[in-house]
């Protein structure tokens, strides 16, 4: 084995983790352990040179590693994000700025439609346009059963999962040009739901469907539309779900016998967005540690 070639399942082995929960949204310097966005190991290429990205949840977990790849591939990153997760999201943009590139703070709720139309508006006046829009941010909680599950939760969950996405695109679509991408953070949810995340699981599986139809129809105008389906991926999502004891054993049902780190997601958020995929459209790619979607 060469020294660039690592064992995939200990690459990023960090055992059992302690039991540990927090409130929603969750916060990086929380967590134990840290996760791995890529801050030491994503090295760029050039592949996004003067493209302009639009990524939601973009503050931490993979939304972080993300703006992280992009920048070092050549892109100007704006980061939208909830105002209590301002710490989050300055360092990330700290990471794009050590990248030469720039980076936009956009503070605000999803949930709302209008926020979303001015996300879009607001990427195009500072970053000069855009060229990939990352719907990234994501609500889950555990829920004991859908008999316990109310409607105020209900609507938070698709409001942030689902209506987000659908108005974001909305708005960005007249703005991208041939060649722009869509990229969506789908989850290994939208295939093997747990019941305990029913409401979560049923959005990752709507845009699933939204991806591979948005795909068909902007095909002809040169505009990509693809999907990222993670598995278990450590992010502040995770703590805040409301597992705790769970949280121990995170991932290691997986094949690989471990959870993912946010780092191990940048790659293919790059692939999707450059000229790589040039041909690559209506597609989810699971980055899962083997589980099948």
């Amino acid at each position: 084995m060469t020294d660039m070639q690592q064992d995939p399942r200990s690459k990023h082995d960090d055992g059992d983790f302690p039991a540990q929960e927090q409130s929603q949204p969750g916060l990086t310097g929380d967590m134990t352990p840290t996760p791995n966005h890529g801050e030491s190991s994503y090295h760029g290429h050039g592949r996004l040179v003067g493209r302009r990205a639009l990524i939601t949840g973009g503050d931490s977990g993979i939304g972080r590693a993300v703006a992280i790849a992009f920048a070092r591939e050549g892109a100007d990153v704006a980061i939208s994000y909830l105002p209590e997760e301002q710490a989050d999201a300055q360092m990330t943009a700290g990471f794009v700025t050590d990248a030469g590139r720039k980076a936009v703070l956009l503070p605000g709720d999803i949930q709302d439609e209008q926020w979303n139309e001015h996300l879009v508006a607001e990427t195009i006046a500072q970053l000069g346009g855009i060229d990939i829009l990352v719907p990234n941010a994501a609500y889950q909680k555990d829920r004991d059963g859908v008999e316990t599950m109310t409607t105020a939760e209900f609507d938070r969950v698709f409001r942030t999962n689902l209506y987000s996405p659908f108005w974001l695109t909305r708005a960005a679509v007249p703005h991208l040009a041939p060649g722009s991408s869509i990229i969506v953070s789908a989850s290994i949810q939208g295939f093997q739901p747990s019941p305990a995340l029913l409401d979560y699981a049923m959005t990752k599986a709507a845009l699933v469907a939204f991806t591979k139809a948005l795909a068909e129809e902007l095909g002809p105008k040169g505009i990509r539309v693809n999907a990222v389906a993670p598995g278990p991926i450590w992010t502040p999502l995770i703590p805040a779900t409301g597992w705790d004891e769970k949280v121990q054993k995170f991932g290691q049902g997986t094949p690989l016998g471990r959870s993912g780190q946010p780092a191990e997601l940048g790659g293919a958020y790059v692939y999707l967005a450059s000229e790589d995929a040039s041909y690559t459209s209506g597609a989810v790619l699971p980055v899962t540690g083997g589980k099948g979607l």
